[in-house]
C-alpha cells in the first residue's frame, strides 16, 4: 500500500448534495479497491488558470489516500468517466 494526493476540480454549477455524491463515488472506488481516504479537504470554488469544458471556476477537492499501486489505474479510468469531475492528478506523496 502505498499513499497518494488525489486533487478533482468538480463543476461548479452542482448542487450541494450533487457535489457530496461525486466526493462520495470516488471514495467508494478507493474503498472497493481495498484502499482508505485517509483526508477529505474541500478547497472550495476558485477560479482556473484557463477555461475547461466552457467552465472558468471550478470546486477543488482534495484526498489523501492509502491505495495499493496496482489499483491507480482502475480509480484513474473511473474517475476519467465521472461527468462532474473537469480535471485529476493523482501523485504519490
Amino acid at each position: 500500500m502505498r499513499k497518494y494526493e488525489l486533487v478533482c476540480i468538480i463543476q461548479p454549477d452542482l448542487d450541494e448534495t450533487a457535489f457530496k455524491g461525486a466526493v462520495e463515488r470516488v471514495q467508494g472506488w478507493v474503498s472497493e479497491t481495498g484502499g482508505s481516504v485517509d483526508k477529505t479537504e474541500i478547497w472550495g470554488r476558485r477560479k482556473l488558470a484557463y477555461p475547461i469544458r466552457k467552465q472558468r471556476e471550478g470546486q477543488y477537492v482534495l484526498m489523501n489516500l492509502t491505495i495499493d499501486p496496482k489499483s491507480t489505474s482502475e480509480l484513474e479510468r473511473n474517475i476519467r468517466f465521472l461527468e462532474p469531475v473537469l480535471r485529476h492528478m493523482l501523485t504519490t506523496v
